[in-house]
This record gives structure tokens, C-alpha cells and sequence, in this order.
């Protein structure tokens, strides 16, 4: 069982229940999914890039993910309609734990200049998006095999019903915001 999983059931249920008076145990807001997401523009250009981008997301999240085609095509762009631009993975369960706990305890603390997260990045439901400027952050990332610095958007989405209850849940479970 992931670390965070047993952290979450044994302080951050009591602590939210006791925080918001919930009845029932099933009201407490918990981590739905993460998604993780990488946008390549210049891969329109450039379909080397793809594979780079397919590789390192696998190897940040733990498991293989979904190319992204274009939806239509844009001339000014030069994109065509079914063209790969990005690629994405959504986890679930231990794996969305397990990214969780490296994300908080690992990466973000080896970004620089950080001073913590911003908490106006909430979308007004309490689930939580953050962008990463590159993927080097990630220890899991070789630095010899990196050709180009991608950064990515990384969605938090929980069954929080309003953002005062997804910022105490996050800050629960370890996410480093700012003061």
C-alpha cells in the first residue's frame, strides 16, 4: 500500500472531519486522479520530439501515455487535423499516490528559487493544476538523454466540493503552498 494512502486514511481524515464537521466518512474529500500532460507544438516540426516526450512522461509517471492528436487543423500553426501534439497519463489509485508523494517530497523541492505553490490555482471546485517549466526536476529523468527542456501541466483532481476544502486537503497530504 502507497505511503500517502496510509497517511491520508490515519491524519488527514481525522483532521478534515474535525476541520469541516463531516457526518460520514465517505464526505471527507480525497485524491480522485492526477493527470499529467505534456503539450509539443514544435512537434509539428520535429517528430523526433514525440518519442523524447513519450519516454520521460512514462518514466515520471510509471505507466505508458496516450499520444494526443490535433482536433482540427490550424494553417497559421502549420497543423494538420490527426497530427501527435502532446501526449498525456492519468493515474489512479497507488500509482497517482506513489507520483504524488515524489512530486511533493522530491521534485517540487529541487525546483529553484521555490518558495511554494500558489493557492490561486484552484478552479474553483477544489481540484489543483501546476505547471512545471521543465522535466529535469524529476530524479527519475537521466540528464545525459534530455535533447530539449519540456515542461508540463500537472491537474490534481479531487472529490473536494469547494476550494477551502481542497486546500486543506492538499496542504494535509503534504503540498508545500505558500504562506
Amino acid at each position: 500500500m502507497a505511503r500517502l494512502r496510509e497517511h491520508y486514511q490515519k491524519k488527514v481524515v481525522p483532521a478534515l472531519t474535525k476541520e469541516f464537521g463531516y457526518k460520514n466518512v465517505m464526505a471527507v474529500p480525497m485524491l480522485d486522479k492526477i493527470s499529467i500532460n505534456i503539450g509539443l507544438g514544435e512537434a509539428t516540426q520535429n517528430a523526433k520530439l514525440m518519442d523524447g516526450a513519450v519516454n520521460e512522461l512514462a518514466q515520471i509517471a510509471g505507466q505508458k501515455p496516450v499520444i494526443t492528436k490535433a482536433s482540427k487543423s490550424i494553417a497559421q500553426f502549420k497543423l494538420r487535423e490527426g497530427q501527435s501534439i502532446g501526449c498525456m497519463v492519468t493515474l489512479r489509485g497507488d500509482r497517482m499516490y506513489e507520483f504524488f508523494d515524489r512530486l511533493v517530497n522530491v521534485a517540487l523541492p529541487r525546483v529553484r528559487d521555490f518558495r511554494g505553490l500558489s493557492t490561486k490555482s484552484f478552479d474553483g471546485r477544489g481540484n489543483y493544476t501546476l505547471g512545471i517549466k521543465d522535466q529535469l526536476i524529476f530524479p527519475e529523468i537521466d540528464y545525459a538523454k534530455v535533447e530539449k527542456t519540456k515542461g508540463m501541466n500537472i491537474s490534481i483532481t479531487t472529490t473536494a466540493r469547494t476550494d477551502a476544502e481542497g486546500v486543506a486537503l492538499l496542504k494535509q497530504m503534504g503540498m508545500p503552498f505558500r504562506q
